[in-house]
């Protein structure tokens, strides 16, 4: 196990499901609870609570690196900044994330612009940080996922996040469905743990 010197990592939770306290959520609270257990500071922030506009594709973020949108996104940016460690929890819907997490990934469009145009460190250092991914799904089919990871490694790519992995479990739908899988929070809780000692 590593052992946390100095300042502990912050690890940054992003809840993307309208639904409050579904399957999402208990799996992201339990991945939150296991790196807590290792020492971490940890904080979630819910998207559904929040006002985040739709990217206006203005090119504004082209010149400076910043969105012009004034609205709760400015308060993401800087906690994405402030974390070591990146987990997202999302649904399926309509084979991909949420409303929610995807208009967060769209304005993400102004740390693009910092890094492939400006030149700049995406998320203002180049401190090592990690990414994980939750979700679930309603349907069983092979492909169910592939849509959103494709959306997620793309983001964490462009934010220099190393992808530390997924938890995806099928066949869940209704709301505490994942309590019926046995091994499902334990996985999220080692999962938590794991996250902040590699």
């Amino acid at each position: 196990m590593a052992i946390l010197r100095g300042a502990k990592l912050r690890v940054l939770g992003i809840a993307g499901s309208p639904r409050r306290g579904g399957n999402t959520d208990l799996l992201l609270g339990e991945v939150m609870r296991g790196a807590a257990s290792r020492g971490a500071e940890v904080k979630t922030i819910t998207l559904n609570n929040l006002k985040i506009a739709p990217c206006q594709h203005c090119d504004g973020c082209l010149e400076v690196g910043r969105c012009r949108v004034g609205d709760d996104m400015q308060m993401v940016y800087r906690e994405l900044e402030a974390a070591d460690r990146i987990v997202l929890a999302s649904p399926i819907q309509f084979m991909a994330v949420t409303a929610q997490m995807k208009a967060m990934i769209d304005r993400c469009q102004a740390l693009w612009a910092r890094k492939y145009v400006l030149k700049m460190p995406p998320l203002g250092n180049r401190r090592g940080r990690k990414g994980l991914f939750i979700s679930v799904g309603g349907r069983k089919v092979a492909n169910l996922f592939e849509p959103a990871l494709a959306t997620i490694r793309a983001l964490f790519n462009t934010l220099d996040i190393a992808y530390a992995g997924d938890l995806l479990f099928h066949g869940v739908d209704e709301k505490g469905a994942i309590t019926k899988y046995p091994d499902a929070l334990h996985q999220a809780f080692l999962a938590g743990q794991r996250l902040v000692e590699d």
